[in-house]
């Protein structure tokens, strides 16, 4: 075992790989954000709330009807996001063209309902919940010990990420969603239904809050507070990275999970407002976050 600057190797590794973890969820929970605020201009309070139904969704599908972790994480995302598809056509399309605020305090109320029902069933103890049999174990570095399922949260993230931003970035479905979001009377009279394709984008960007809580629920535990505890420090890596950014909500999201991670092992007292502080200075500096339309 060596040292870096003091600070043994083992240690060292061991809190970035938290910290690449810890990103990894602030970007799929952050894009999931900036994939909404960028197609419906909501800003969506309720996607911490989501992302706990994620995770108690695989719960519930594991102690109900014993599917394990593979199959909720496909259904569970799929099934939370048609649930966002139903607030999105019930509640939010009529707020559209009101202030933010509106839409701001309509999901913020949602968020207090959905922690509110899931603390009155389960109680407000975590839950724990199992590693998928193939993931158990890990691997020896030499200089840090990698947990198998740790690996696959990071690898999943990345790739669910980068395919979300080359569809929106590169297709020509990408197209019409940027299209829809800059002139939606231009992209009707091409025959395009813009209402249903704003319904299913705040579904997806759900269904992304689901897939990163399915993720979550063999490392923390599944709990009704888990998706507040997280969404304030989301909203701030949105905020950095630029409001509606889906590059910047990776790039930012990865990024910032490891400076908190160098922060615990150099300055453990601030390594929970170093966030905070990072997106006081970007604000001061580019208002707009660091990859906003306004860079």
């Amino acid at each position: 075992m060596f040292e870096i600057f003091g600070i043994p190797s083992t240690a060292l590794f061991g809190q970035l790989l938290i910290g690449l973890i810890n990103g990894s969820f602030y970007a799929l929970l952050s894009l999931g954000l900036a994939v909404i605020f960028g197609m419906l201009n909501i800003i969506n309070f309720t996607h911490g709330a989501q992302y706990m139904m994620g995770a108690f969704a695989a719960f519930i599908l594991l102690d109900l009807t014993g599917l394990g972790y593979w199959p909720a994480l496909i259904i569970a995302p799929i099934v939370v996001g048609i649930t966002g598809m139903i607030i999105e056509r019930t509640m939010l399309q009529w707020l559209y063209k009101l202030d933010h605020l509106y839409g701001l305090l309509l999901t913020f109320g949602l968020a207090l309902i959905i922690e509110g029902v899931a603390r009155n069933y389960y109680g407000s103890a975590g839950l724990p919940y199992q590693l998928p049999e193939s993931l158990t174990g890990g691997q020896n570095l030499g200089f840090m010990f990698l947990p198998n399922y740790r690996a696959w949260v990071i690898i999943a993230s990345l790739a669910v990420c980068l395919g979300t931003w080359f569809v929106i970035e590169r297709t020509k479905l990408g197209a019409y969603l940027r299209a829809a979001t800059e002139n939606p009377t231009l992209v009707r009279a091409f025959g395009i239904n813009v209402p249903r394709m704003i319904t299913l984008t705040y579904g997806f960007g759900v269904a992304l809050a689901a897939f990163a809580g399915v993720m979550a629920a063999p490392i923390y535990n599944v709990s009704p507070q888990m998706g507040s505890s997280l969404i304030i420090v989301v909203f701030a890596v949105v905020v950095i990275g630029g409001m509606g950014s889906i590059l910047g909500s990776i790039v930012t999201g990865l990024g910032l999970g490891l400076i908190e991670g160098l922060t615990k092992v150099f300055y453990p007292e601030a390594s929970s407002t170093v966030i905070f502080v990072i997106m006081a200075i970007v604000l001061l500096i580019r208002p707009s976050g660091l990859f906003g339309k306004g860079a």
